[in-house]
């Protein structure tokens, strides 16, 4: 239960953050300025360092894919970049998509010195104008932002030739469309005033009122972030929406999405949960048997087998550890007329003899100290009670 709670509260905070980030970047692009090349520019790299955040919460939502080349370029080609490089905290790339550049830091050229101001403020995102890298002098522009929790940094790299394809992308349907989402995500961008549906990541909505395919636009103020519960085409969905003057966007999720994950997160978590317990109840196990075996074998070593007193061993030890200057009291004894039972009545009665005159001692004594069989038929008592 505590980890559904704690999975739903990540996946809840997790889709928010990936959601807002298309919203913004949605009205962004919907309503970026096209005229001139230095103003592309600069809304490009609104949109790239935005690209680098999505990038940013699609790692730390999947940690997996942290050092997974290839699931980087996956995820570079959804976010419609070129390169990924992933930065320590000291600003050296440790992973991405070019395994080449690893290794590479703020310090490797003028190109990448211009990334270091990162270094002193977690807070900062930056993107760099079209700039020859530095191991090729590929043209390139970069952007970089720090992860949520500032553990690394993420830098997306795109081509300038994409510029040509970014200024097409002024339509409203184009744009919709080739928004990178997830498996159960769907964006729609409708007209603010007449609520029709201009642009959609599922094309055949196009043309529709947000109201007929389920997605109530009252109550959405401009410039806020509005959190619903809606329902698609037969599907239960979280509906997050923006206003702006001229358009409203919304980006849905299925609650399916969350079950699936949710479900095998806890499975994965119950089945490590299931063995840890084994083994621990193995090494548990393991443990006590050879602690009874080590209490057996220290209870052997200073036993005497035929009269369970305390032996030589044990006599040596407790002797030698007794300090002269404290009150203590050294009784030594031994049996009179062993030999001539041994010889008379055998040893097992001899035997016999040791062990009644050993029981008499010890009930005579163990409440104040410790009998010892030191010989044959010799004894010793060291009481330390008054």
């Amino acid at each position: 239960l505590l980890e559904t709670g704690i999975l739903k509260y990540v996946n809840d905070r997790n889709t928010y953050q990936m959601a807002k980030v298309l919203l913004d970047r949605v009205v962004t692009v919907l309503n970026k300025n096209d005229d001139s090349e230095n103003g592309l520019i600069e809304s490009l790299k609104d949109d790239y360092i935005v690209r680098a955040k999505a990038v940013s919460y699609i790692i730390d939502a999947k940690p997996q894919v942290e050092y997974d080349v290839e699931e980087l370029q996956k995820i570079a080609d959804l976010i419609l970049v070129d390169e990924i490089h992933l930065f320590d905290k000291n600003g050296y790339i440790y992973s991405g998509t070019l395994p080449k550049y690893y290794g590479f830091s703020f310090d490797s050229g003028e190109q990448m010195e211009y990334f270091k101001p990162m270094l002193k403020n977690k807070n900062l995102t930056m993107c760099q104008d079209v700039t020859p890298n530095t191991s090729e002098g590929k043209k390139m522009m970069y952007a970089i932002t720090w992860n949520e929790d500032g553990t690394k940094m993420i830098q997306i790299g795109i081509e300038p030739t994409r510029l040509l394809k970014e200024i097409k992308q002024n339509k409203v349907s184009t744009v919709v469309a080739d928004m990178p989402v997830y498996k159960g995500m769907e964006i729609f961008a409708a007209d603010a005033e007449t609520k029709v549906i201009e642009g959609a990541t599922d094309d055949s909505k196009r043309g529709e009122k947000l109201d007929a395919i389920g997605i109530s636009s009252e109550q959405v103020d401009k410039n806020q972030v509005v959190v619903k519960h809606v329902k698609i085409d037969g599907k239960h969905c979280r509906c997050m929406m923006r206003r702006d003057d001229s358009y409203i966007v919304a980006v849905t999720v299925e609650d399916s999405v969350y079950l699936q994950g949710t479900l095998l997160a806890i499975l994965i978590v119950g089945t490590y949960l299931v063995l840890a317990t084994c083994w621990m109840m193995y090494m548990l196990s393991k443990v006590i048997k050879e602690r009874v075996e080590k209490e057996k074998l220290l209870y052997t070593s200073n036993t005497d087998e035929l009269t369970k007193c305390f032996n030589r061993h044990a006599y040596e030890k407790d002797i030698n550890d007794r300090e002269l200057n404290a009150e203590w009291i050294y009784i030594s004894m031994d049996l009179n007329g062993l030999k001539h039972v041994n010889d008379s009545y055998g040893h097992a009665a001899g035997d016999e003899l040791i062990c009644a005159a050993a029981d008499c001692m010890k009930n005579s004594f163990n409440e104040y100290g410790k009998v010892y069989r030191i010989g044959g038929d010799e004894f010793a008592v060291i009481i330390t009670e008054d």
